[in-house]
């Protein structure tokens, strides 16, 4: 933490009173600690739920695949293998049930994963590290990126299009195209406050998870609390 943040942060705790920054959060987290509790599922189910009607969603996958996707992700699988547990359990259900399917469990694939789970505004960090640029149609991995990911969450809040981003980054549309999905996520969760992935994170976790996901919650509640304090003090 730099000077200016750590200031703008004990201006912060005397504006409020409280002692840290995440005390509200911390104080509200472990209600429901395990993870397998049937009323952790029944919420979940809700969460997807209430995303689905107010967002709606990209994939042909039901609530319960997107459950799935949710428990995958805070179980640190990657979406190959998240994938993987949606098609096992939809062949499991198929042979209980002679419904039709909404998607055939050959269908799902990590492409399909990372649609559903950015629906849901469980961005990875690694979502938004944009590859180095190429050179002669093959990856330099020294290379620097081919954009900014930060220039093209900003040109996208803005309103522009995935053509209008790459000419403002000098790139060409198919790359821009593949971040565009998730630099709208942040900007839909932000919106939100963040709070459909803090309930996934709420729900799925220990109250002292300290896994990638609660560490940029907690970056975030603390850059907004001291950009908003900045503000004020400018005024």
């Amino acid at each position: 933490m730099d000077e200016k943040t750590a200031d703008l942060r004990d201006l912060f705790v005397d504006a409020t009173g409280a002692e840290t920054v995440t005390e509200r959060q911390d104080a509200e987290r472990g209600t429901l600690s395990d993870p397998d509790d049937p009323a952790v599922e029944e919420r979940l189910r809700e969460l997807v739920a209430a995303m689905r009607e107010r967002y709606g969603f990209s994939t042909p996958l039901d609530d319960a695949a997107y459950a799935l996707v949710a428990r995958g992700r805070f179980d640190d699988a990657d979406d190959a293998a998240i994938a993987a547990a949606i098609r096992e359990e939809s062949e499991a259900t198929s042979e209980d049930d002679e419904s039709d399917a909404a998607v055939e469990p050959g269908d799902v694939d990590a492409a399909t994963v990372r649609k559903a789970r950015l629906d849901l505004h469980l961005v990875r960090e690694s979502d938004r590290e944009v590859d180095a640029g190429e050179a002669g149609g093959e990856s330099d991995e020294d290379a620097d990126p081919a954009f900014a990911y930060a220039d093209l969450k900003r040109l996208t809040a803005a309103g522009n299009s995935i053509v209008e981003c790459a000419e403002e980054l000098d790139t060409e549309p198919d790359d821009v195209a593949k971040y565009a999905a998730v630099a709208r996520t942040d900007i839909a969760s932000t919106r939100a406050n963040d709070r459909f992935r803090d309930a996934f994170r709420d729900l799925l976790t220990d109250a002292d998870i300290e896994g990638s996901l609660a560490s940029d919650a907690r970056e975030d509640g603390l850059r907004e609390a001291t950009e908003d304090i900045e503000t004020d003090v400018s005024l």
